[in-house]
């Protein structure tokens, strides 16, 4: 089976991780990430991928389960140093682990590699299981206007404000004019099924819809399933009904199947994945032509998240 994903962030890293433990090591399996880069930033001279990272080290078990980001084991003496300078951002920590991460992307960079061919290098480390691919070699940073009118990098209104300021607008400057990473249209349109992960809809999942050309691969796609990120009303990670809210998106679970839209209406979906707390809404889909279906949505572990996994891929 050939299965691509598109995700970003922890939801996203749990699910891929559960979907490789679903399909196994078989060699008829094979699994495409496609991974959000709007949350990509430059800090302190180094190129920043959290998404990609998040993803890489989560598949590769190295990861920091506990904060939910960057490397298990960290030290953190260069971001002490940094902020002796007065240099990057305070409220930034980097660790020392991680920071190596972005210090060779970084030098690779500027080598001339594109984000593609060094998504490619960093996966080489480990045993990941899954092709890891960009959305696009443009920088595409996210940005977000605030209700003061005000532009902040995505990165200072989640981590430094805590998505507190109302958020009016996202923006992916030069969005319009990138193209798919290489592979990315083609993992789409030859998978036997495309996942559209529980990761955030509108500064995960949002960006890679964004880029020209995926819309229409989607179009053209077999099959596509969506994973709520919405659990009995409530977000299962940080803010994302900050985000909701300011593309005017109720946080349920009904409301963001409608905000991706059924195929058949010229939307995304083919499936829609909702949590048993939300059985609820099942009825009023379906009344609407949705193909909803019912099943737990908790990753709380490995094999919760491969029951997951087997329940998306699932004709």
């Amino acid at each position: 089976m050939r299965v691509t994903v598109l995700a970003g962030g922890v939801g996203g890293a749990r699910f891929v991780r559960g979907l490789r433990a679903a399909l196994g090591d078989a060699d008829d399996h094979e699994i495409t990430v496609v991974v959000n880069t709007g949350d990509d930033l430059w800090l302190s001279g180094v190129r920043l991928q959290p998404d990609v990272d998040s993803i890489l080290y989560a598949l590769a078990g190295v990861n920091d389960t506990e904060r939910g980001w960057g490397r298990a084991g960290e030290s953190e003496r260069v971001s002490a140093e940094l902020r002796e300078w007065g240099a990057g951002w305070p409220w930034f920590t980097l660790g020392d682990l991680d920071l190596g991460t972005h210090l060779a992307r970084t030098g690779w960079l500027r080598e001339g590699l594109t984000y593609t061919q060094v998504a490619e290098r960093l996966a080489s480390r480990w045993p990941i299981g899954v092709r890891l691919l960009p959305m696009t070699d443009a920088e595409v940073d996210t940005y977000v206007v605030v209700e003061d009118g005000s532009r902040l990098h995505f990165q200072e209104w989640w981590t430094r404000h805590r998505a507190a300021l109302r958020a009016l607008e996202f923006q992916n400057p030069g969005v319009a004019q990138a193209v798919p990473a290489p592979g990315v249209t083609d993992a789409i349109e030859t998978a036997d099924v495309v996942l559209v992960a529980p990761s955030n809809p509108v500064v995960s999942i949002g960006p890679i819809l964004a880029v020209p050309g995926i819309r229409d691969a989607l179009a053209r796609a077999r099959r596509v399933v969506g994973i709520s990120p919405i659990i009995g009303g409530r977000v299962v990670r940080g803010m994302a009904d900050a985000c909701l809210s300011a593309i005017g998106v109720e946080t349920s679970a009904a409301a963001v199947a409608r905000h991706y839209g059924r195929r058949a209406d010229g939307g995304l979906l083919d499936m829609w994945l909702v949590a048993e707390e939300d059985a609820g809404l099942a009825p009023d889909l379906a009344a609407d032509g949705w193909d909803v279906r019912v099943t737990p949505l908790w990753m709380t572990d490995l094999e919760r998240s491969a029951a997951l996994a087997r329940a998306a891929t699932a004709e």
